[in-house]
């Protein structure tokens, strides 16, 4: 990349004071965020909702990459974002040496990121806003342990992941750093038979960066906004100068809990949507039918176009796609149905018509499904979209939820395309560490299941440019 040079002072010697309101606008144009293990993108949807700008990702997988890419139009650096092979990688082990450096150069050179450093009495910074990611969390998550093949923590390559994480941070000194992980990582431990924790090694990487204050929190989507309990470990630093600068923040408040300390934002609960109101324009009456006597289209078993008008202001705003993606705007996708046989569709009826019981030569050993509530009612939302949808039924048809309908339930935007196979299973999905294989196949239920909420990373996006805004000023 080739453009644009490094911000000095006037007399063209000295770096720019990374703290003042004075800052150029070259470098204050938008709010940067390199997201790093990330999935499918619903940390970076989430952020970018909040306005941030995505200026590097690095996924793995490269269904999860397509993603990713075919959903980021934007333009930085004089190209689309998802056209610069440079602002991307697949194997966080490249980010280092060279491969690192180059991300740096190309930062820099960046008009709209200008990326600078200067060495302080508070250590080493940079112009960098936030470097956000969730290294996999197959290895720590009760779920993924129990579709998998059971195998030591220590045997699995992703689980040190963070270590990757804590020396790109290191190396780029943004003014904010985001690790996000499952609740099983508080309580996993390195190997089966052993004692030692993993989480309180995680902690203390992240604390040993120069320069930051780290603190964490234990956290529910649902008290964000999103209609899943889903509970989330999110680690986050602020860069000292940053922690001086905005009265949001108070170490002191707390030795370890983020929420306590403003790292993160407080809770709003009671807020998250009923599911009708998330999905009922989506429901199609007329695939009733054919679920029940099994006359199945000889094409795609489908609803191509919208069944309804929006119904609220919700359903409305996830049908609005940014400006780039103005041609997607008024189309269905994703919203394919399983093609049930007839006895798990009598199952299903029977499940709808008796408060989600399920008939007895229908019961079996393996995890119950259970019936979706059209509202919460006196209750909070009490499930979590995972990474197969078997275990949830329609609350008013006798099927599983479509990707679309999972993909809401992630708070994802229905422009939102995703890439791959619609599902598999089996060691496809689950590899087979016992034997050295970790490889896996990241179908579409998979890419949404493993996502942050999009709806919990905006809410976590909107209250660091709270941060950042009274850190070093507003972005024009």
């Amino acid at each position: 990349m080739k453009l644009v040079t490094k911000i000095l002072d006037k007399d063209g010697t000295t770096a720019v004071p990374l703290t003042s309101n004075e800052e150029p606008t070259a470098t204050r144009s938008i709010y940067s965020a390199v997201d790093l293990f990330a999935g499918c993108g619903g940390l970076g949807t989430g952020l970018e909702n909040a306005g941030f700008t995505t200026v590097f990702v690095n996924e793995l997988d490269r269904d999860a990459m397509a993603t990713y890419l075919r959903n980021r139009g934007h333009e930085i650096g004089g190209m689309r974002f998802s056209e610069n092979g440079d602002l991307r990688c697949h194997d966080a082990h490249e980010l280092q040496g060279k491969r690192l450096e180059k991300l740096v150069g190309d930062l820099g050179d960046m008009r709209e990121v200008g990326l600078h450093f200067e060495q302080t009495k508070l250590g080493k910074m940079s112009n960098l806003d936030i470097v956000a990611g969730g290294p996999p969390c197959q290895g720590y998550s009760g779920i993924g342990i129990r579709r998998s093949y059971a195998a030591d923590k220590e045997a699995l390559p992703s689980n040190r992941l963070y270590a990757r994480m804590v020396k790109i941070i290191d190396r780029l000194r943004p003014r904010v750093f985001l690790f996000e992980n499952v609740r099983g990582l508080l309580n996993s431990r390195w190997t089966r038979d052993g004692t030692r924790k993993i989480f309180p090694d995680v902690l203390a990487e992240f604390r040993a960066i120069s320069g930051y204050e780290v603190r964490w929190s234990l956290v529910y989507a649902k008290d964000y906004g999103v209609p899943q309990n889903r509970p989330r470990v999110l680690l986050v630093g602020i860069r000292r100068d940053v922690l001086e600068a905005s009265h949001l923040l108070d170490k002191d408040a707390d030795p370890e809990d983020a929420v306590a300390c403003g790292f993160l934002p407080l809770p709003t609960r009671g807020y998250f949507p009923d599911l009708v109101d998330l999905l009922g324009d989506l429901v199609d009456n007329s695939v009733v039918d054919a679920l029940r006597s099994g006359n199945f289209p000889a094409g795609p078993f489908e609803t191509s176009k919208y069944p309804h008008k929006p119904m609220n202001d919700l359903q409305a705003g996830f049908r609005t796609p940014p400006a780039w993606a103005a041609s997607r705007a008024g189309m269905l996708t994703e919203q394919e149905y399983s093609r049930h046989n007839r006895d798990i569709v009598e199952k299903f009826d029977y499940m709808l018509a008796n408060g989600g019981e399920i008939p007895d030569h229908a019961r079996t050993k393996k995890f119950s499904q259970r019936v979706l509530k059209p509202r919460w009612g006196n209750s909070e939302p009490n499930m979590t979209a995972t990474s197969l949808p078997d275990d949830y039924v329609h609350f008013s048809q006798p099927r599983i939820l479509t990707v679309r309908e999972w993909a809401r339930l992630q708070m994802f935007p229905d422009w939102y395309e995703f890439s791959g196979k619609r599902t598999t299973g089996g060691i496809r999905r689950a590899g087979n560490p016992l034997e050295g294989n970790f490889d896996r196949e990241v179908p579409k239920y998979t890419q949404i299941g493993n996502a942050v909420p999009v709806g919990l990373a905006e809410e976590v996006g909107k209250h660091f440019r709270k941060i950042l805004d009274q850190a070093v000023g507003t972005r024009t």
